[in-house]
């Protein structure tokens, strides 16, 4: 089952950073894109319309664009380059990036638990524009990704550029390519070539969350490129840089209310109070990132009720007590309504899949 994040009292709504909040530093993920679209030699003017940048060689040390900006210079040289390589020759540099001393810990991470310790905490950081989220089940570990500020559109090309930057960063840091194993809530790509060169052929489409799988010996297995010092400093670097922790974005926040407290089946009015603003307020700021609060439950509920399914011990009724359902014939509907089948379709699905191949990475 999805982990919620150990927080207190959720903060105001006002303190959580949005589409429109200027909180991604130009010169790290932005000017690495600025890098590679120079390097097609797209034109300036295309590459930075509605990015709130003007300068394609060398942005400002001390300008901040909006989640809104970044997502639109993505658009422009996905648009510009009309390749289907470019979201994964974006994540191929993406990460541990040219950030300080985030990079340098995550480059002295001494395990794959380690890395996707820090890519957790510090994801505003990291990769701002979706969050990555990591369980534990069993043998199993699993890191999937939701929307931090409402990608729309994009998010296919975010999931691609998000899943290779991880690929690419565990092959260089581990020494060796992990056996990861992808799933998509997409239908395929005509034609998967760029996946599987970049990624691999564990591939698998019409799932129900975006994420990467991997059997959980992997976590603790010691990366040679580490160096217990340099990790040392590298972790006491980040904790005085951000002491404060990284800022979340609302969805994000969101995401983590809804989760901790998915069994009490929470209302909009619930949430507005406790970030502060009345239930107008809050469907108004969902609105801006293109959602609302419906949509924003059924993703946790249909997480957490997969995770439960996987578990192979739960049944209908008991995972709609769980979710709050009082009705479990209302709880099927809802299931159907959130993944497009039934919960014994899918029961049934995970455990043919299961005697077929043996391989865990049916739960979504």
């Amino acid at each position: 089952m999805p982990a919620a994040s150990p927080r207190p009292r959720e903060p105001q709504l006002s303190r959580l950073l949005q589409a429109g909040d200027p909180c991604i530093v130009a010169q790290h993920q932005p000017a690495l894109v600025l890098d590679y679209a120079r390097s097609r030699e797209l034109a300036a003017r295309a590459i930075l319309a509605g990015t709130g940048m003007d300068d394609l060689q060398a942005p400002d040390a001390q300008q901040a664009i909006t989640p809104t900006e970044y997502l639109q210079l993505l658009a422009n040289v996905a648009a510009g380059l009309k390749s289907p390589e470019t979201s994964f020759m974006l994540g191929q540099q993406m990460l541990p990036g040219h950030f300080g001393a985030l990079s340098h810990a995550l480059m002295q991470a001494h395990s794959l638990r380690e890395a996707i310790a820090l890519l957790v905490r510090f994801q505003m950081q990291l990769c701002p524009l979706l969050a990555p989220r990591f369980c534990e089940e069993g043998a199993l570990a699993v890191l999937y990704w939701t929307d931090s500020f409402g990608a729309g559109a994009q998010r296919g090309f975010l999931v691609e550029m998000h899943m290779t930057a991880m690929t690419a960063m565990c092959r260089w840091l581990g020494g060796e390519r992990l056996p990861w194993r992808y799933c998509f809530n997409r239908t395929p790509p005509r034609y998967t070539e760029q996946h599987e060169v970049h990624l691999g052929e564990q591939l698998r489409f019409h799932c129900h969350l975006d994420a990467m799988l991997i059997d959980a010996a992997w976590l603790d297995r010691p990366w040679p490129r580490a160096n217990a010092m340099a990790a040392a400093v590298a972790r006491r670097a980040v904790d005085a840089a951000h002491a404060a922790g990284s800022q979340r974005s609302l969805l994000c926040a969101l995401y983590d209310y809804l989760l901790q407290h998915i069994r009490n089946a929470p209302t909009l009015e619930q949430c507005a109070i406790e970030f502060g603003v009345s239930p107008a307020t809050l469907k108004r700021h969902l609105a801006r990132h293109g959602s609302h609060f419906q949509a924003e439950l059924d993703q946790v509920r249909a997480h957490v009720a997969l995770h439960l399914f996987h578990g192979g011990r739960h049944d209908n009724d008991a995972v709609a007590r769980h979710l709050g359902f009082h009705d479990a014939n209302n709880f099927r509907r809802s299931f159907k309504r959130w993944t497009g089948m039934t919960p014994m379709l899918l029961r049934q699905g995970l455990q043919a899949y299961r005697l077929q191949s043996g391989d865990t990475s049916a739960i979504i």
